[in-house]
């Protein structure tokens, strides 16, 4: 963990209050946050109640000692701290490398306040040099892929490459909690992410994508020496 993801981490911790409902992202630098709000409830006398964004965020969760409930069980959510794969000048965001975007979108938007905690490398001018992921049925995933493809072209995107994540093998499919395919889309940049946004939930076949677009009003930026917040 570095010392950027764990500033970044500790400063979100600020925007917990007693009583609240938090959604618990996936990812590195949400995980030390997880593992922070552990050992802070031990320590202050507050009461929060966890929900999960991910399997492996609910086992990080149990082992720091966060109490969780099903999301069934909240109607809405006060406070959701994740982190980003990038993140431009707007705060619009490019998450899914741990290929759980669909749970991590639910949770972000059903919360009042989404917080981001990041290091310096996830901001950029604009997004896109990261892969997109597009979360996707398995069933016809070959031509959602051909559709996908025909849709970043209509946003503007120049060249597109879409290929389906596979496990660390090479041969196996990776398959998400909620048992979908991620296809993950090089895009170099996204002229424009709403009209992406747009053209990808419009296809059959795609569940969700990557693009968390009017979600985030904070965002921590982790450095070497201390955080930097920004808020919209």
């Amino acid at each position: 963990m570095s010392a950027q993801k764990l500033n970044a981490a500790r400063a979100a911790l600020d925007y917990v209050e007693d009583g609240m409902i938090l959604g618990l992202g996936s990812g590195s630098t949400a995980a030390e946050f997880v593992r922070l709000l552990g050992a802070a409830l031990k320590q202050d006398e507050i009461a929060i109640k966890g929900i999960p964004t991910s399997r492996e965020t609910e086992q990080i969760a149990r082992e720091a000692g966060v109490p969780l409930i099903p999301i069934e069980q909240a109607d809405r959510i006060d406070l959701t701290v994740d982190g980003a794969d990038e993140v431009d000048g707007r705060f619009r965001l490019i998450k899914g490398g741990g290929a759980c975007l669909l749970r991590e979108k639910i949770i972000a938007d059903a919360s009042d306040l989404m917080v981001v905690i990041i290091d310096e490398t996830k901001l950029v001018e604009s997004l896109g040099a990261f892969p997109l992921p597009v979360e996707v049925d398995p069933f016809g995933f070959t031509i959602t892929a051909k559709k996908v493809f025909d849709a970043l072209r209509r946003a503007g995107v120049a060249r597109p490459e879409v290929t389906l994540r596979r496990l660390g093998d090479g041969l196996e499919p990776l398959v998400t909690d909620g048992g979908h395919y991620i296809l993950d889309c090089a895009c170099g940049e996204i002229p424009e992410p709403e009209l992406a946004a747009a053209e990808l939930i419009d296809i059959p076949g795609v569940i969700e994508h990557g693009l968390f677009l009017d979600l985030a009003r904070v965002v921590i930026v982790g450095e070497d020496d201390g955080a930097r917040v920004m808020e919209l």
